[in-house]
């Protein structure tokens, strides 16, 4: 006698067999020129930002780059992870998962200097937020997906605390766009005249270095709290 799988459990399996492992690349995504900067297994490829390697804190856990607040507690130096390559016109694809109450940010365009203790003095950032539960949640421009401090989302699209985000980046020639779980969510462009009206409008119109640099390095920001980054996967243009 023959089984029948009914429609929907037929669907479910073939959607849980298809679903991409975390940190590879697809046949379609090799040949679309996407390189992976996450191996899954070490921090190669990173180091901490005005450092030679990658702070202790940081460490894979269960195939993700993992923020450790108990080591950095026990004496770990922490700081930003930032990529070794520097990278101007590009699509970044990355998944993450912040912790409860938790904040954190992909920050692009970094250049590293001495005179810039720090990513964000010359990096804009994507959010990465607890949105519910972090102070920062409660103003405009600061919840995931945003420009950080420049533009707030077209539409919120983060899921809850402990699942994975899929976020993308897409910067050619100053234009920028990104995407929060498929969901489009910025577009402007470094430069125009909308992106000087944003500045003037943030903090950082009186930072000299800010966004000031077409080619840098990619960042995962460590403010503090527990955060994880997984398939990092990048496109040059």
């Amino acid at each position: 006698m023959k089984q029948f799988i009914p429609v929907l459990a037929l669907s479910l399996l073939t959607l849980s067999t298809s679903a991409q492992t975390p940190n590879t690349l697809t046949r379609k995504e090799k040949k679309a020129g996407w390189k992976l900067l996450f191996d899954g297994t070490s921090t190669n490829g990173w180091h901490t930002y005005l450092q030679t390697t990658a702070s202790p804190a940081w460490k894979v856990q269960d195939g993700a780059l993992a923020l450790d607040q108990e080591a950095k507690k026990n004496g770990a130096p922490g700081g930003d992870l930032v990529t070794n390559d520097e990278y101007e016109n590009y699509e970044l694809s990355i998944e993450w998962k912040i912790s409860e109450g938790g904040n954190s940010g992909i920050i692009f365009g970094v250049h590293e200097d001495p005179q810039l203790q720090a990513t964000y003095l010359s990096g804009p950032e994507m959010q990465v937020l607890d949105d519910a539960k972090h102070p920062d949640g409660k103003y405009e421009k600061h919840n995931s997906g945003d420009l950080y401090d420049l533009k707030k989302s077209t539409k919120y699209a983060a899921k809850p605390v402990g699942e994975w985000n899929v976020a993308k980046i897409r910067k050619k020639d100053g234009k920028l766009t990104f995407w929060l779980n498929g969901v489009q969510t910025i577009e402007t462009t470094m430069g125009s005249e909308e992106w000087n009206t944003l500045m003037a409008n943030s903090k950082f119109k009186t930072w000299k270095a800010f966004g000031k640099y077409p080619k840098g390095h990619i960042a995962l920001q460590d403010h503090g709290d527990g955060v994880w980054y997984r398939s990092v996967k990048i496109r040059q243009l």
